[in-house]
């Protein structure tokens, strides 16, 4: 077991979030699910009580302990995306069956845990040394919902979007 690893409270879902969040990444698998003892108040006897899980080698503990606590947009997981075909991917799964699009490349998924799904190039962009050109490139990703690397390249660029 790694030395940190993130808990993530859910109010009874914990497995069903598990289960979506490893189909999204290689190197991602449920690694063990513990059940509740008879006299755990926050989950029925036998029911889900833990979740171990990696997704993209990183493990999380997902905790079933009730309606207490939510998730906010102060922890988010970014997702580093090889290319827009990744970014598209990913933004479409996690959106789906009521997650929500925010902006800059920002989302919610259907279970309220929010995440980045930044394509690679959106850093090469806004860190080049010349900062007219990475200042355009900002200003397009400001407007943006999913980032997407064209629309981002055509403002670097200097062209007009589309």
């Amino acid at each position: 077991m790694p030395k940190i690893t993130p808990c993530l409270w859910f109010d009874g879902n914990a497995e069903e979030a598990a289960n979506f969040y490893v189909t999204l990444l290689p190197d991602s698998r449920i690694n063990s699910v513990s059940r509740s003892p008879a006299d755990n108040p926050s989950t029925p006897a036998g029911g889900v009580l833990l979740v171990d899980f990696t997704v993209a080698g990183q493990q999380f503990t997902g905790l079933n302990g009730g309606p207490q606590f939510q998730f906010t947009e102060a922890v988010s997981f970014m997702i580093d995306c090889e290319d827009q075909a990744e970014t598209d991917r990913l933004w479409a799964a996690l959106t789906a069956d009521g997650g929500s699009p925010g902006q800059c490349g920002w989302l919610k998924d259907r279970f309220g845990m929010s995440w980045q799904v930044i394509p690679r190039e959106l850093g090469v962009l806004l860190g080049d040394p010349d900062r007219e050109r990475a200042g355009r490139a900002m200003e397009a990703m400001l407007e943006m919902s999913k980032i997407d690397v064209a629309e981002l390249r055509r403002a670097f660029d200097g062209e007009q979007a589309r």
